[in-house]
């Protein structure tokens, strides 16, 4: 993988949202008018494996800053499931917890304290797309922050998954001679 600078298109809520990812060094940084400036770190002489775009899903690895404060990554392993490629955020700074799930072969749904906020495509270059949840009375409102934590995560480990009998079948053929 190549490093990449992207300025996505205009997210629909929030603007221009530029994203800098640079695999081979480890680092993403997520930046726009009005929002909270996201880097994610992978650790000094972590091998990268090259199908995350930062580099690895082991969260004693990397590290999550947003606005210069750091938060809690939670990776799961990815293996048989969709959902085992989740990655949870607990953000202290606000008091909740982000969720980013894959819920089909291209998109992963955000969710902030099990609630949706939106669905987010990346192809796994530092391109990035949002489709916001509509406004809704028993919604939280989406904010700044839950966009800059969006675009960060998508754009960190990709979105999307195959289903669980693709995956399966994938893993049984592995093992076959």
């Amino acid at each position: 993988m190549n490093p990449y600078a992207y300025v996505s298109a205009d997210d629909p809520l929030f603007g221009a949202v530029r994203i800098e990812l640079d695999h081979e060094a480890g680092t993403l940084g997520v930046s726009g008018d009005g929002l909270p400036t996201v880097e994610i770190r992978r650790a000094p002489h972590t091998v990268p494996e090259s199908q995350v775009p930062i580099g690895t899903r082991d969260p004693e690895q990397l590290t999550l800053l947003v606005d210069g404060a750091e938060e809690t990554l939670r990776l799961s392993k990815g293996f048989l499931t969709r959902r085992s490629y989740r990655v949870e955020v607990v953000s202290e700074a606000r008091e909740c917890t982000y969720l980013l799930v894959p819920d089909s072969l291209n998109t992963s749904r955000l969710t902030r304290d099990e609630r949706p906020l939106g669905v987010f495509t990346s192809s796994g270059d530092g391109r990035v797309s949002a489709d916001w949840e509509a406004a809704g009375e028993s919604e939280h409102a989406k904010d700044p922050y839950d966009a800059a934590v969006g675009y960060g995560l998508a754009a960190a480990f990709g979105t999307g998954a195959e289903p669980m009998w693709q995956i399966t079948l994938n893993a049984a053929l592995d093992l076959w001679p």
